[in-house]
């Protein structure tokens, strides 16, 4: 029990360090409660809620407290999200596009800040969104069913995908593809050249977020793969995330041993064809 305690207090301190560090937000106390918001300096709108609920209030199992965050999301990425574990529809908020998120370990730090950096965009101001826009060049990682669709074919016919996103990923931003069993590994390294929506074969315009993923590198399947990610604190990918900072630093120094190795190949290649 303790160590549970001890557990949610260092996840809180670990938020509370990230918005200070990242956004310079320190947190607000309306109510005259532990409970607080966290608020945009410009605006004040909120973009995280901070509270201690009764379980049963949750629709969980139990008596007691449990400590949550409410974020705003994406009404598409909330629908998806909800459908997994530790994240419901937002407490006491617009279930449309809020949630929260249980604060109990069962979603992993990065995804908890993940989506609280996209909380953050999606209640700040224009002036804000064109600055962190500019400014923030984002890594994501993503996951892919092989059995449902056929990247390499894909990207075999063309450097450049249109892929569906449910996340708050932005043009500029490098994106990593962790295909699922039986691969288990992240194979791509792509960069997002393009957001919005696109016609698809039949004419009809998709209106939901999509994004442009142009090839930057393959990546061999045991160079990256579920339990090399597992040393870096990454479990199960369900949906976009953001990728912890060591785990990024490794994989751009795999990609870029990689193009390293690839020109000399090529380069062999060329002097055995003048030889």
């Amino acid at each position: 029990m303790k160590r549970a305690e001890s557990q949610k207090a260092c996840l809180k301190k670990e938020i509370l360090d990230y918005v200070l560090h990242t956004y310079g937000t320190s947190p607000d106390y309306p109510w005259k409660t532990p409970d607080f918001v966290l608020r945009h300096n410009d605006n004040r709108k909120w973009y995280g809620v901070m509270l201690e609920v009764r379980k049963e209030s949750m629709g969980l199992h139990g008596t007691g407290q449990i400590e949550i965050l409410n974020v705003k999301c994406d009404p598409d990425m909330a629908g998806f999200l909800v459908s997994g574990k530790g994240i419901l529809p937002g407490y006491h908020m617009n279930k449309k596009n809020w949630i929260s998120i249980l604060l109990d370990g069962t979603v992993e730090k990065e995804q908890i800040l993940a989506l609280l950096d996209q909380s953050y965009l999606l209640t700040a101001s224009k002036k804000t969104k064109e600055k962190l826009h500019c400014e923030r060049k984002r890594a994501w990682l993503i996951p892919a069913n092989p059995g449902y669709f056929d990247l390499e074919a894909a990207f075999a016919e063309s450097s450049t995908i249109d892929w569906h996103q449910r996340g708050n990923i932005h043009t500029g931003d490098l994106v990593y593809i962790y295909m699922a069993a039986p691969v288990s590994a992240v194979l791509y390294q792509c960069e997002v050249t393009g957001t919005g929506g696109f016609e698809d074969p039949g004419g009809n315009q998709d209106k939901s977020r999509t994004m442009e993923l142009k090839l930057k590198h393959r990546f061999m399947p045991d160079e990256m793969n579920r339990e090399r990610m597992k040393l870096y604190g990454v479990g199960p990918v369900r949906s976009a995330r953001s990728i912890p900072p060591e785990l990024e630093k490794e994989l751009e120094m795999l990609a870029e041993t990689g193009k390293n190795r690839t020109a000399m190949e090529n380069k062999r290649e060329e002097e055995r064809r003048w030889q």
